[in-house]
């Protein structure tokens, strides 16, 4: 099984990545509807969202959440 390198999520079906494309090692979550990868601070800003709402925690505490899980992953060990 693939996991996504953008955000973790695990990719178990055709429907799970960008465009249907299995070459891809990005989710559809994680994707444009172009199909390209999004850039870190839009996958930031769309989990930190998703935090806060999901959590009701605050919008800082979320973001400081956010970006501690997103910089493990794959995709963005390079910025560091």
């Amino acid at each position: 099984m693939k996991m996504c390198i953008a955000c973790g999520m695990p990719m178990t079906a055709i429907a799970d990545y960008p465009l249907h494309d299995m070459s891809k090692n990005y989710c559809k979550h994680c994707a444009h509807s172009d199909g390209t990868m999004k850039s870190f601070d839009e996958k930031w800003h769309e989990v930190t969202l998703k935090y806060a709402n999901n959590h009701n925690i605050d919008y800082g505490v979320a973001k400081e959440t956010a970006y501690t899980i997103l910089k493990k992953l794959p995709a963005w060990k390079r910025r560091w």
